[in-house]
């Protein structure tokens, strides 16, 4: 399902030159000051795994959490958090990976995931794919398999999904964007 309604599409607010120049940065956040917006993204995520024979909820830092953990409570699946690095605070597995903007780790605790779990990995955006294809390493260095990826956005041009689909991960977005569209 790809929501191209304009009253949908115009709720994620296009910032000009953010984090740096010559970036559309994608902000999420009038979605979520919009009840009748979030729940259609939630129940639009709910509706999709319902169904599904996943084990696990994957969340990125950080909007990823803010879809993830209510789509897990809805499904009452367990929630796995992939966090910047030194943000937990037990033993961790890092995974490094490579932005838009440069590099980055990614970290999950060590005994998140057993051999056999799977799950659905959610985030905004994807855009490069690094950083969920970081968390599905992790995951894998786990014995743990990525059921999908989610996110509310692709964009396409960035090729992230098609780099997500070539190492095995099916992708699920909302809607997509190109990069030059305001």
């Amino acid at each position: 399902m790809v929501f191209d309604e304009p009253a949908f599409r115009s709720l994620i607010r296009p910032v000009i030159d953010f984090p740096k120049p010559g970036v559309i940065f994608r902000d999420i956040t009038p979605l979520f000051q919009s009840p009748k917006a979030l729940r259609l993204v939630i129940d639009s995520f709910v509706h999709r795994y319902i169904d599904a024979d996943f084990s696990h909820v994957g969340v990125l830092d950080a909007r990823g959490f803010l879809i993830g953990s209510i789509v897990a409570y809805e499904l009452n699946k367990p929630l796995i958090l992939f966090r910047k690095q030194g943000k937990l605070p037990a033993d961790v597995l890092s995974e490094g990976y490579q932005t838009e903007y440069g590099e980055a780790f990614l970290e999950v605790h060590a005994d998140s995931l057993c051999e056999g779990d799977s799950m659905v990995l959610f985030d905004d955006l994807i855009a490069t794919g690094g950083t969920l294809l970081a968390a599905a390493n992790l995951a894998r260095r786990m014995g743990a398999k990525v059921h999908e990826a989610a996110a509310i956005i692709d964009l396409p041009e960035l090729q992230g999904s098609q780099r997500l689909e070539a190492q095995g991960i099916p992708t699920f977005c909302l809607t997509q964007f190109s990069l030059s569209e305001k």
